[in-house]
């Protein structure tokens, strides 16, 4: 079995120095075994799709499958196939200049690398760590959230099926549990989750000077320009802000709208959810939020901007009653320009709540976003070559999609990462092969023959 429940930090360190040896006791893994071990896990993904499905939806209570299989199934099924189909490109060594001799980077596996994974698309992190954590040739130790314990139950079973302990191992458990985890001297550690959480693992990791890949959050803003496509951008941003109810750390937080268009945003937003949820309650294709503290923090964030006067549209197409708490859905709401101080523009959403934030030109918009933290993602909309040009060169962000939201993450060709309180590092294709690599310099001086 290569799977530990509620384990104690002496059992975690026992499965770390298992893989630690047998990864020191023998030759790195070629390619064609670090093939095969990712074939093991494409074919968890293809045989146990419904499975998964199934736990995803036992966890959030109503979450629609088309979304989960695109997530967790579709989307890292496809990382693992062409991590595959790359792998013998990425090995390669490479040469680099010199005047005398020969020089160039051979990339090495690390050794044992750890994977801490958030709640809200488990699947999809476990898999896509993995496929870059195996292509460099580490043995692997993961611990996924407790927030999903059937899924993370499964995910579990599955690993556990076909890997040996020291191979790759899940570990699952409480906070305590991630804890303990998160303080073991692995040689990389890579975490999902709140900015907040990050601050801990940094502080965990640092005791044992262990190397971190951090994928945190943040607050992603849309500018959307006077020179957008009005009504597809909307639609898009919409669309995109409600998939899995907002529950994603790259979905749009707040949306920056032209001041004299903002009534028109709202039209056009309340005719995409008609048409797209014409009804949210007992829909199976409109999400729950995940348990119920996150549902109540939302609900105090919506309470909290009523009583400060702020105006709140509801998007409730067959004006259903959403006080049955026990479904925990929240309807989706934009709120009209809130005070800073407000919750709703000091923390990460995480749910299906939209700010529209009125502007006069975009130099107020850089100036906002630059103002705060950078986010983990930003959007632009529209056809202004220069303005383009001027939002990629004034702002940084960990990633940036144009015309679209959220698409820039999904694309195995760019690195998937964060910057400042955002996170640090990244992965995703080869970037995820380089990552949980080590670069080795190596010289060879030229012989002196007599």
């Amino acid at each position: 079995m290569s799977t530990i429940d509620s384990p104690c930090a002496t059992d975690i360190r026992a499965i770390l120095d298992k893989q630690r040896a047998a990864c020191l006791a023998r030759e790195p893994y070629s390619a064609e075994q670090r093939c095969e071990l990712i074939d093991r896990a494409i074919g968890l993904l293809v045989e146990h799709e419904q499975e998964i499905v199934d736990a995803l939806t036992a966890d959030f209570g109503h979450r629609t499958a088309a979304f989960t299989r695109a997530s967790e199934v579709l989307s890292p099924l496809a990382t693992l196939k062409q991590t595959k189909s790359d792998l013998i490109e990425w090995m390669k060594p490479q040469s680099r200049a010199t005047a005398a001799g020969e020089a160039w980077v051979q990339y090495q596996p690390l050794g044992v690398v750890g994977i801490v994974t958030a709640w809200n698309v488990p699947g999809n992190m476990v898999f896509k760590g993995l496929a870059g954590a195996l292509a460099a040739g580490n043995r692997v130790m993961i611990k996924p959230s407790e927030y999903t314990p059937h899924t993370s139950a499964l995910i579990a079973r599955l690993i556990g099926s076909v890997y040996e302990q020291d191979e790759v191992a899940v570990i699952t458990g409480d906070a305590r549990v991630g804890q303990a985890f998160c303080a073991q001297p692995f040689d990389h550690l890579l975490f999902t989750g709140a900015t907040g959480i990050g601050k801990h693992v940094l502080r965990a990791a640092a005791e044992n000077l262990v190397p971190v890949t951090l994928e945190l959050g943040g607050k992603s803003p849309v500018i959307l320009s006077r020179s957008a496509d009005f009504k597809s951008a909307v639609a898009k941003i919409v669309i995109g802000k409600l998939h899995n109810a907002g529950q994603l750390c790259v979905a749009p937080d707040y949306v920056f709208v032209p001041e004299e268009s903002v009534d028109d945003f709202i039209a056009v937003a309340r005719q995409v959810v008609a048409r797209v949820y014409p009804t949210l309650m007992d829909n199976p294709d409109y999400t729950s939020v995940i348990n119920q503290r996150h549902y109540e923090r939302l609900l105090d964030y919506l309470s909290e901007a009523r009583l400060a006067g702020v105006a709140l549209e509801e998007l409730n197409p067959a004006n259903e009653d959403f006080r049955r708490t026990e479904q925990r859905k929240v309807v989706p709401t934009l709120l009209i320009d809130p005070a800073d101080h407000l919750q709703v523009m000091q923390e990460e959403i995480f749910g299906p709540l939209l700010v529209i934030k009125p502007y006069k030109d975009l130099e107020q918009t850089l100036t906002f976003i630059n103002a705060r933290p950078r986010p983990l993602a930003l959007y632009y909309f529209g056809d202004d070559a220069a303005e383009e040009a001027r939002v990629l060169a004034r702002t940084c962000s960990g990633g940036v999609t144009v015309n679209e939201v959220m698409h820039h993450a999904a694309l195995e060709s760019l690195p998937f990462g964060g910057v400042g309180a955002s996170g640090m590092g990244a992965y995703h294709g080869i970037d995820g092969f380089r990552t949980f690599s080590h670069a080795r310099a190596v010289f060879r001086a030229p012989v002196n023959k007599a």
